[in-house]
């Protein structure tokens, strides 16, 4: 359990802050310390699922070391004492919290337990500890941003870091929680009205699809967020952020949107159909930003809001056109706004910078020169680095009128934000600008490999030193991923460095050059994807996937067949851990069609990968010989990772019939295992020691089986893979759990649930639910046995995972209970399992 405490995931490795609390009775107050935590641009670290009850010491003590700030609240509760146990584990985290600074806010109460009581007490002798009272959530919020902002003022310097980068792990791909609004760094600034009118729409229940519209660079996202933020209690069941700029295709709007809701595309059922049911009952806002590229994905819009109940904030400069659109029409800050504004960006970048009587006049004609539009106003700000007020407002008052001439079908206010693009990219040198009209053809963002590869090329240019340039002038945006740099390009900067690419007749050689660099990215990231290490690879994907996606579609676009293969092969483990079957079964079947030039290996590629994802779905025999002949093309071509793949693909299957040859099958799991040894591929060895336990098992061969799944459990924790390592568990568990050893089976599923719950892998989550329901009810439990079903199908529907499973037995159960006389009592529970909170139901299974 150590090496998974140590994989807490906050890519942009900011300031973390653990909040330590009961859950049920704080879950008001716990939605209001992340907000607020979240709106310092602080990552919180909470236990949501797997803190209750009484975790291993080693997973919340690693949480613990990793955190920069503790955060405690308390009302009434001391919490859940396991048996064996002295203490709570809320008790423990504070007893087992470094030397950070702790903020402790305590809800008034004439009704706390007593051993909470002396924890208080404790807490209250303790100097460290900053310790106040508050009555509601409201109050909290307010106190929580107040403590945090003079703490972070106080106590740390951004150069000053105590903790190493963490370790990242496949945790990045599993995970399936709701990517949720960002944390913008800064204020917003005069939109106290649009804010007001976003927010009583979005409170009339008759109003669900409110659109903010307005040119670029105006300020429509940030208006966006400010909003939803202050409806959040509106919304119980969340709210989902899906931002649509890397977007360009409309088809590709609901696998956006299904991958900001966390539901896993493994190409069993439409996307759209699973998204419709996940959605069905569910109280929530989806926040689309960038619409008006793929407005024509308006009709599947409209179509998600009558499947359901959920409530749209969209952002667009231009209207959605759906019956029942409500819209909000972003205009130019306020003069006193647009001046606060200038003033505010001026002293982030050059920190003596204030407003004095000498530049008070100069400021004021910049922010009108501007027409108060706030991205026009950022970019002049950020050279006061090198201008005064008065320098600046000289050389747009040159500028803008002969750039504001331009294209005069855009509307008065979007010519000024070009304009002051266009000017801002004047004041570059000639190499700096070409970066970055290069760099306007990745549709998300990009490291630092990406940056030195598009400079390829460019005679005597330092790329490092030219995107310092970029980042200095505001025109492209940094924001660490762990240890790596990570950058991006506004929307509207963008796209004005790709019409310049277009007029230059240069965007075909540059994304020819884009694609090409994915394409050796999935090359180098293949071989460590299936070793020790691979989750830091699985982290870099996951930021890399709006880039693949664009390299894919580049090469089909330019029929570059072979090509797509390559790009997709390599990166298998991770589309597939990823939930991400069904797109790239799509891109498989276009190579198969007639029209395709294939090599021999591509076309295994695409054979092997179609039918795959197929084999998992259904126990199909018609599947074996198709499988078996993709291992002998792999063979053929000299693949012996996709003569392995297509070995432990046929072994499945080959399980999976209604009566399966075990022969065929182990003889078929040998072959695999000598590619993979030949190989040192761990991940295959581990996956194949599953196969034999499963081939073991269904010979009732039970003390073979614990042996082989044991070893896979152990390679597993080895090479860091946490989804090996889920799986390796949960077989233990049921094995464990068929020779009448209770406690082993319990021991084994409560973690694989704990380890799902900490990382965030609702799939994982709802097979311990599956096993731990079996336990509840051999135990009597029969409402037990149904809320865990209930919550376990809830996950599920949520996350379109509505197929058969191989990993979970516990249907028969469910049957028996069901022919029972408690057949009513398990289906009440079931009912109200599916609607509870997925931590309460957890911590009942672990209870």
């Amino acid at each position: 359990m150590d090496r998974v405490a140590g994989a807490i995931r906050t890519p942009d490795q900011r300031l973390r802050v653990f909040v330590s609390s009961t859950l049920k009775e704080l879950a008001p107050e716990r939605r209001a310390a992340r907000a607020a935590i979240e709106r310092l641009a602080l990552a919180p670290v909470m236990f949501e699922l797997g803190a209750r009850p009484h975790p291993p010491r080693s997973l919340y003590r690693a949480y613990l070391e990793q955190s920069d700030i503790f955060l405690g609240l308390y009302w009434e509760q001391y919490g859940w004492i396991a048996p064996g146990e002295e203490a709570s584990g809320l008790d423990d985290e504070w007893n087992l919290a470094p030397d950070i600074p702790k903020l402790i806010y305590v809800k008034r109460s004439d009704h706390r337990q007593a051993r909470l009581e002396a924890l208080l007490a404790r807490i209250r002798e303790d100097d460290r500890a900053s310790y106040v009272s508050f009555a509601d959530a409201d109050e909290l919020a307010d106190l929580v941003v107040k403590d945090l902002a003079t703490l972070l003022a106080e106590r740390f310097d951004a150069g000053d870091r105590r903790h190493e980068p963490i370790p990242e792990t496949a945790s990045a791909v599993t995970s399936t929680e709701l990517i949720g609004l960002p944390s913008p760094l800064t204020r917003v600034l005069g939109r106290d009205d649009e804010v007001d009118a976003v927010t009583r729409m979005l409170g009339d229940d008759g109003r669900r699809l409110v659109t903010i519209t307005g040119p670029g660079g105006i300020g429509k996202t940030r208006l966006a967020i400010a909003a939803a933020r202050a409806v959040e209690a509106s919304f119980p069941d969340g709210i989902a952020f899906v931002d649509l700029a890397p977007v360009q295709d409309p088809a590709m709007v609901m696998p956006a949107v299904a991958h900001a809701l966390g539901i896993r595309d493994t190409g069993d059922q439409p996307l759209a159909e699973k998204i419709r049911r996940a959605l069905a009952d569910r109280r929530m806002l989806l926040v689309l930003d960038n619409v008006e590229q793929v407005v024509e994905a308006a009709p599947q819009i409209s179509a998600l809001l009558a499947g359901s109940a959920v409530s749209v904030l969209a952002t667009s400069r231009v209207l959605l056109r759906i019956s029942g659109e409500q819209s909000v029409e972003v205009g130019p800050l306020p003069s006193a706004a647009a001046i606060d504004l200038f003033v505010e960006r001026a002293h982030a970048v050059k920190p003596d910078f204030d407003r004095t009587i000498e530049n008070a006049d100069a400021i004021a004609a910049i922010s009108e020169s501007l027409d108060g539009t706030p991205l026009a106003l950022e970019l002049a700000a950020a050279r006061v680095r090198v201008f005064t007020p008065a320098e600046i407002l000289t050389r747009l008052d040159h500028a803008l009128p002969l750039l504001v001439s331009g294209p005069r079908d855009l509307p008065e206010r979007q010519r000024t934000i070009r304009a002051t693009i266009e000017w801002s990219t004047q004041l570059l040198q000639e190499d700096q600008r070409e970066l970055l009209l290069r760099l306007g053809v990745f549709r998300g963002g990009f490291g630092l490999d990406a940056v030195e590869w598009m400079a390829e090329g460019l005679d005597g240019i330092a790329p490092i030193d030219a995107l310092g340039a970029l980042v200095d002038g505001s025109l492209v945006r940094e924001q660490d991923r762990g240890t790596r740099a990570w950058f991006t390009l506004l929307a509207t900067v963008r796209e004005y460095a790709r019409e310049q690419l277009e007029t230059r007749g240069a965007m075909s050689d540059c994304e020819e050059r884009h694609a090409r660099f994915y394409l050796r990215l999935a090359a180098e990231a293949g071989g460590p994807l299936t070793r020790e290490g691979q989750g830091e690879w699985m982290s870099r994907l996951v930021d890399e996937r709006d880039g693949l996606r664009a390299a894919v579609a580049h090469f089909i676009a330019t029929r570059q067949w072979n090509e797509v293969a390559e790009l997709v092969w390599p990166l298998y483990l991770f589309w597939w851990t990823g939930g991400q079957l069904g797109e790239i079964k799509g891109w498989m079947n276009r190579l198969l069609e007639p029209d395709a030039e294939l090599t021999g290996h591509s076309r295994a590629i695409a054979l092997y990968v179609t039918n795959a994802v197929a084999a998992q779905q259904v126990p199909d025999p018609r599947l074996l010989p198709v499988l078996a002949d993709c291992a002998e093309r792999f063979q053929r071509e000299g693949d012996r990772y996709g003569e392995a793949s297509a070995l432990a693909s046929l072994a499945t299957a080959q399980l999976m019939q209604s009566q399966p040859d075990l022969d065929a099958a182990e003889d078929t799991v040998q072959r695999c295992l000598r590619l993979v040894e030949e190989l040192d591929n761990p991940v295959g060895r581990a996956f194949a020691g599953m196969l034999f336990g499963r081939i073991e098992l269904l010979r009732d061969h039970v003390p073979a089986a614990l042996d082989r799944f044991e070893a896979s459990l152990a390679l597993s924790r080895d090479i860091g893979d946490i989804f090996a390592e889920e799986s390796s568990l949960n077989h233990l568990a049921w094995t464990r759990l068929r020779i009448g050893d209770l406690d082993g089976a319990r021991t084994c599923f409560s973690e694989q649930l704990l380890i799902s719950s900490s990382v965030g892998h609702e799939e994982g989550v709802a097979y311990g639910l599956e096993g731990m329901l079996v336990l509840a009810a051999t135990s009597g439990d029969v409402e037990l046995a149904g809320r865990l079903l209930g919550a376990a199908e809830g996950i599920r529907e949520r996350k379109g995972l509505f197929g058969s499973s191989m990993f979970s037995f516990h249907q028969p159960i469910v049957e028996q209970i069901r022919a029972g006389p408690h057949a009513a009592d398990f289906e009440r529970a079931r009912m109200a399992g599916r609607g509870a909170e997925v931590a309460e139901v957890v911590e009942a299974a672990l209870a």
